[in-house]
Formats: structure tokens, C-alpha cells, sequence
């Protein structure tokens, strides 16, 4: 009997691309329940009664949630094409980044994001920072883990799509070729995969739905 499987999502979220481009990498065939998390359904509720977020995996039945959770869930279940390195070492090095880059890295730049024109040259100094320290990750390397796309590459995935559509909305340049070579090479070939292109949200309505978050922090942020 076929397994049943099912990935409970919204259209934008970055973490939920995770899981999709891991599926797809995997092959592995989903059923795509997309969320609104202004009135979330009574299945993600019962899935993820902790948090009520998304994304969560449900395979036969049986729930998993959390971004960097499920990628390494699909690796232990579906083991061809793996994601993590096999070597105990590099494995914990693997976890280690992609939780510096939600922690720090994503943090960082979200800060950068929804701070006020006064403060964000402070929170610029944060941000870039935290992505000369990812640049130094892929000194001579074509993605975080040699020659194909692996695990850290997924959790860094947001990087090559939602930092242009944060730039655009605030016109200013983090990641550029000069100061960031390695990176923006990255960027490049992993946006150039079939697997990642096909499956970006549509930008426009990325720029919109940021925009009016932008606008709502730094409104809720103005003295009044």
C-alpha cells in the first residue's frame, strides 16, 4: 500500500520551501495542504497543537514539525539521494550551521529589516556580519557541502530569494559579488537547479505581502 503523505504549508513561507525542495530532491510524492494562519484549520491545529505553525509533515498519519526537524526526518526515512553527510563529524557541523543561520543569520536580518531609518545602520553592522561568517563557510566549495545540493543548502535556501525581496522593499545591496563572492556564487548555481527555480513563490505578492509587514512593525514601533 501506497504511504500517505502530506505537507500542511502557506504559499510564502520559507521554512515550508524547505520541505518541499527536499520531497522534490527525494521524489517523493505529497499531497500540498496550504494554511491560513489568520484562521488555521482544524487539522494543523490537531497536528501541531505546541505551536499551530507550519510547516508540518504528515506521513501515514503521523505528524513531524519544524523546518530542520523534518528535512532530517525525510533523510532517515527515504534514504536515497541523502541530505546530511554521512560522517558523524560533518553531520554535527551541518546541524550546527543551519541552526546559526535561523538563530543568528535570519534573525539578523530581519532586525536590519523592520528597523527604523535611524537604527539601521546598528543593525546592519549584525547582518553583515553574520553573512561574512556564512561567506566563509563556501570558500571553495560550489554549495555548503561539495558538489550537490545537501541539507545545509536547504536551510540556507531563503537566502537566495527572500534577501533580494527584503533589498528591493528597503533599496539597499547586502549580499553583492564584491563583498561577497562565495555567496553570491552559491546563490547562483542554487537558484539555477530546476528543483529550487520551479518552485519559488511568485515574487510579486512576496514584495507586497513584505511590504505591508515592513509597514506594520515599523508602525507599531512609532511613538505614539
Amino acid at each position: 500500500m501506497a504511504e500517505e503523505v502530506k505537507l500542511f504549508r502557506t504559499w510564502s513561507s520559507p521554512y515550508a520551501l524547505r520541505i518541499v525542495w527536499a520531497l522534490k530532491l527525494k521524489g517523493i510524492e505529497y499531497e500540498t495542504i496550504f494554511e491560513d494562519l489568520t484562521n488555521k484549520s482544524p487539522s494543523l491545529l490537531q497536528y501541531n497543537p505546541t505551536h499551530g505553525k507550519v510547516p508540518v509533515l504528515v506521513r501515514d498519519g503521523k505528524p513531524v514539525c519544524e523546518s530542520l526537524v523534518i528535512l532530517e526526518y525525510v533523510d532517515e526515512i527515504w534514504k536515497h539521494n541523502p541530505l546530511l553527510p554521512q560522517d558523524p563529524y560533518e553531520k554535527s557541523m551541518a546541524r550546527f550551521w543551519a541552526n546559526f543561520g535561523d538563530d543568528k543569520l535570519m534573525k539578523s536580518i530581519w532586525q536590519l529589516f523592520i528597523a527604523h531609518e535611524k537604527d539601521q545602520d546598528v543593525a546592519a553592522v549584525a547582518a553583515l556580519e553574520n553573512l561574512k561568517i556564512v561567506e566563509e563557510q563556501l570558500k571553495g566549495k560550489k554549495f555548503f557541502q561539495g558538489e550537490t545540493i545537501g541539507y545545509l543548502d536547504l536551510a540556507f535556501g531563503w537566502i537566495a530569494n527572500l534577501v533580494s525581496i527584503l533589498e528591493e522593499i528597503m533599496s539597499l545591496k547586502l549580499v553583492d559579488g564584491e563583498r561577497f563572492p562565495h555567496l553570491s556564487s552559491w546563490i547562483q548555481h542554487f537558484i539555477d537547479a530546476p528543483v529550487i527555480r520551479d518552485c519559488w513563490p511568485p515574487r510579486d505578492k512576496m514584495i507586497i505581502k513584505f511590504q505591508v509587514m515592513r509597514e506594520n512593525y515599523l508602525a507599531a514601533a512609532t511613538p505614539k
